[in-house]
């Protein structure tokens, strides 16, 4: 179990990593007149992905959950997978990618890198990642219920992210 919990670390260090590019990034943007939108949603957003690391080990630990390589190899690699998605889609989007929604008025939608097939390539790496690391490790539970509720939120999100790119967008420009 222990390699788990390094797992999880990791993946909470990751989490601190994109405040960190977050941060910078919401300084370049509003220096350059940003938008922010969708206040509201944010700390329920920022609750439950927290929830989700502290449900892996919790589910894991108190319910003694066995790790099933059949089912945990498989769900490391949709995880790395996941992760290498959401940094290209950082690297893609520059200084204008953030957790927050900052849009700054007039610059063109980014077409390029994981963009060019998918509007929001970001969150299909969160639902993977969503569902992969607690199955690494057979929390089922955890995986089930934070699904469940990251599609309530991602409903709201994306409505909250189109409406501020609509409103905000320039020319589109392949990145």
């Amino acid at each position: 179990m222990i390699w788990y919990a390094l797992l999880v670390a990791a993946v909470a260090a990751e989490r601190v990593g994109e405040l960190v590019v977050a941060r910078r990034n919401e300084r370049w943007s509003t220096a350059r007149g940003a938008v922010v939108a969708g206040q509201g949603h944010y700390p329920a957003m920022v609750v439950l992905h927290t929830a989700l690391l502290a449900g892996c080990l919790l589910e894991t630990g108190l319910a003694h959950r066995a790790f099933l390589p059949a089912l945990g190899g498989p769900m490391l690699g949709v995880l790395l997978a996941a992760q290498g998605l959401r940094w290209w889609c950082i690297s893609t989007l520059g200084p204008r990618w953030n957790t927050r929604v900052i849009v700054v008025p007039g610059m063109p939608l980014v077409t390029g890198g994981p963009y060019r097939w998918l509007r929001h390539p970001n969150y299909v790496a969160v639902v993977a990642e969503g569902l992969a690391l607690p199955l690494v490790h057979t929390a089922w539970i955890t995986a089930v219920v934070f699904t469940a509720l990251n599609a309530a939120l991602l409903a709201v999100r994306v409505r909250c992210e189109n409406a501020a790119l609509a409103g905000a967008a320039g020319p589109v420009a392949a990145a």
